[in-house]
C-alpha cells in the first residue's frame, strides 16, 4: 500500500498537509458517514477509512515515516518499481518495502542490507534510538563518577601526605615497619 498515494500526497508533503489529507480522507469514508449506505458501501468507505488511518499512523510519526521512505526506496532499487501505483501491488513485493517475511510490516534492519555493507541511515536510526541514548547516559554518569571518585582519592591523598608522593610514603611505612621488627 502507498500511504502518499491513499492520503493523495507527494513525498515531501509536510505534517499539517498529512494532518489535513487525513481530516478530508476520514471525513468522506468514515462509517458513521455510511451508515444509511449499502452493504457493499459501508465495507468499501470502512476499508477506505483504515487504509487513510494506517497512512496517517505512519506518516505522521517521524520514526515511522523515515522507516517507510526508506522501504520505499530500497524496493524501488530492488523490484524496479516506477512509482506508478502501489509497491504492494507489484507482484512478489512483500507489502511496505520490507520485503515477504510477514509480520507486522516494520523490521529493525530492513532487508537487502548485507552483513559487510555499512549502512549509514540504518546506523543513524540505531544511535538516535532512545534506548541508545539512555544507555550512553548511564554510561557517562558511570565514567564521570569513576573520574571524579580517582580525583577526590588523589586530593585526599595531597591532603593528608603533603609534599610526599605514593612511593615516599611506602618508603616511610617499610622504615617504620623495619624499625618496630628490630625494636
Amino acid at each position: 500500500m502507498d500511504h502518499y498515494g491513499t492520503l493523495g500526497l507527494r513525498g515531501d508533503a509536510t505534517k499539517e498537509e498529512i494532518k489535513e489529507a487525513f481530516r478530508r480522507s476520514a471525513l468522506d469514508h468514515h462509517p458513521d458517514r455510511h451508515a444509511q449506505s449499502s452493504e457493499d458501501v459501508k465495507k468499501r468507505a470502512a476499508v477506505m477509512f483504515r487504509q487513510a488511518s494506517e497512512a496517517y499512523e505512519v506518516l505522521v510519526d517521524d520514526r515511522k515515516r523515515a522507516d517507510y521512505d526508506l522501504s520505499r526506496l530500497r524496493g524501488r532499487g530492488r523490484r524496479g518499481w516506477s512509482g506508478g501505483g502501489s509497491p504492494a501491488a507489484t507482484p512478489g513485493y512483500g507489502g511496505y518495502g520490507y520485503g515477504s517475511g510477514g509480520g507486522d510490516g516494520y523490521t529493525r534492519r530492513p532487508s537487502g542490507v548485507g552483513v559487510s555493507g555499512f549502512d549509514a541511515k540504518y546506523m543513524y536510526r540505531i544511535i538516535t534510538s532512545r534506548g541508545f541514548l539512555i544507555s550512553l547516559v548511564f554510561a557517562s554518569l558511570l565514567l564521570g563518577g569513576a573520574v571524579v571518585s580517582e580525583r577526590g582519592v588523589d586530593i585526599l591523598w595531597k591532603m593528608n601526605n603533603s609534599g610526599k608522593s605514593f612511593e615516599d610514603a611506602m618508603k616511610t611505612i617499610e622504615k617504620a615497619n623495619s624499625q618496630k621488627e628490630n625494636c
